[in-house]
């Protein structure tokens, strides 16, 4: 009998191949959508969102063409708690969330999976490039990147625990994105050409401040703009409208070029500095997952990134507490900044990851 696998079907293009990949390895395959989040917004004209009733079309389309069974998961309840709700008191929090991270971790490799299981399945299936492999020697599953560097995924996923990843394949880790839309193009399938999603779903016009306000109720008080002295120097519309590294939109005049560096709760102000003040050699990161083992065996020389696009560091990793790394760089980095991951990497294998929680210059 076939393995059954529930293709998680976003209507975009790698998805939808990832789909046609897993059918022809032999899998018994269903696809399903998650229905994350109403919102009219979402499917403007013009909008780069993923999750909108249109990419749900497009992926019953591709279903229905491979032959697939095909559902739709409700999953707002599971969204709203566990992204929606994170996002905002992240921002409240002082911090910058990410939320494409958190929709991984809850929904499609924990709350997806839990579906899949319910119809039988014993796999689900993505079209993250990045690749899932089983050391031989302990037996635990390991996560790699995807071999192509330009479109690796493996960043958004070390959240990822054992039993996740044993149930999970990624059909795309050894593709190229040209592989991928060659392979759609010859299938004749509606998406083949779409461009890819860069918004985020639930704030497809990128303004999160605004959105924030509107779906808490709440309002960021304006305050005081200071340097690293404590010195006035203008005031904010509120924290929630600047990040870390943060230069443009200040509304300060300067001889210099002034960026955010941090920001103080307890008494609402925004703090300014120059370009060397965003310079930090250490950080501490919590919420930790790690991979290979279940904890750090002990100071371990790797690399980091603490941005999704950044060039890894190389950095020594310490385990300081049950849920609790210190990350000590080789040279200073440039706005680590709270709410981010920052996830750790021994050549292509991921080691593991967690929330930056603390920015020491």
């Amino acid at each position: 009998m076939n393995k059954k696998a529930i293709i998680a079907m976003s209507g975009g293009v790698d998805s939808s191949v990832a789909a046609y990949l897993m059918l022809n390895q032999g899998y018994e395959c269903a696809g399903a959508t998650m229905q994350l989040y109403d919102k009219p917004q979402c499917s403007a004209a013009g909008s780069r969102a993923c999750c909108t009733p249109s990419d749900t079309e497009d992926a019953r389309h591709v279903a229905a063409r491979l032959g697939m069974l095909y559902y739709v998961f409700p999953m707002q309840e599971e969204f709203r708690k566990n992204v929606i709700q994170k996002f905002t008191d992240t921002y409240f929090a002082g911090g910058t969330p990410n939320p494409c991270i958190d929709c991984n971790r809850f929904l499609k490799f924990d709350a997806f999976l839990q579906k899949a299981e319910e119809l039988g399945a014993e796999y689900i299936a993505t079209g993250h490039y990045a690749r899932i492999e089983q050391d031989p020697e302990t037996g635990r599953y390991l996560l790699k990147k995807g071999l192509d560097p330009s479109k690796d995924q493996s960043y958004v996923l070390y959240s990822m625990n054992q039993r996740q990843l044993a149930h999970t394949i990624l059909p795309l880790g050894g593709y190229t994105k040209a592989d991928i839309r060659r392979i759609a193009q010859e299938q004749g399938f509606i998406n083949a050409e779409k461009p890819e999603s860069q918004d985020i779903c639930f704030v497809p016009d990128g303004d999160y401040a605004s959105f924030i306000e509107e779906y808490t109720g709440k309002h960021s008080q304006p305050g005081d703009f200071v340097d690293r002295e404590g010195n006035v120097l203008g005031r904010h519309k509120g924290q929630i409208h600047y990040t870390v590294g943060q230069r443009r939109g200040l509304g300060i005049s300067a001889p210099e070029s002034l960026y955010v560096c941090g920001k103080s709760l307890e008494d609402n102000t925004v703090i300014l500095g120059k370009k060397q003040d965003l310079m930090s050699d250490h950080c501490f990161v919590s919420d930790i997952n790690l991979i290979p083992w279940d904890h750090l065996p002990g100071p371990t020389e790797c690399k980091v990134k603490v941005r999704y696009r950044q060039p890894e560091q190389p950095a020594v990793v310490e385990q300081v507490g049950e849920d609790l790394l210190k990350i000590t760089f080789r040279e200073p980095q440039r706005a680590v900044t709270p709410g981010q991951a920052a996830v750790l990497y021994d050549g292509d294998t991921v080691l593991g990851g967690g929330t930056i929680l603390a920015q020491t210059n």
